[in-house]
């Protein structure tokens, strides 16, 4: 919809960033999630249009230090070392968020409360 990406930024990028980024940047790189990582001529700025939806943790961590001028090196898409977990956006509020064990929202059914002992002061 070309209307959410002239008037909204939140939904994608806006058509400003991309005509800006066409005209001003160099197209570095992209992850598995589809963003396109960019540099300006120069080297002194760096950014990244996201593919879908705008949310910053889908930006992988190696991508994360390179945009944040940490590491210099553009990450590859390979695996460095076997104990490695592939990196997952946010799932906060989703029904993948992580939940302590004995936490009462871990299950869809609420456990029963008299589980749990409620700890009273000495008398």
């Amino acid at each position: 919809m070309i209307f959410k990406e002239i008037f909204t930024w939140w939904n994608n990028q806006t058509i400003g960033t991309r005509i800006w980024s066409f005209f001003n940047g160099n197209l570095i790189g992209s992850d598995k999630f589809g963003n396109k990582y960019f540099s300006n001529k120069s080297g002194s700025k760096r950014w990244v249009l996201y593919d879908g939806e705008v949310d910053s943790s889908k930006v992988p961590p190696e991508w994360n230090g390179w945009l944040r001028f940490t590491s210099n090196v553009i990450p590859s898409t390979e695996k460095k070392f076997f104990w490695e977990k592939e990196h997952e956006k946010n799932h906060t509020g989703t029904s993948k968020a992580y939940y302590p064990t004995n936490s009462i929202l871990k299950n869809t059914q609420k456990k029963k409360m008299q589980e749990y002992e409620q700890w009273s002061p000495k008398e």
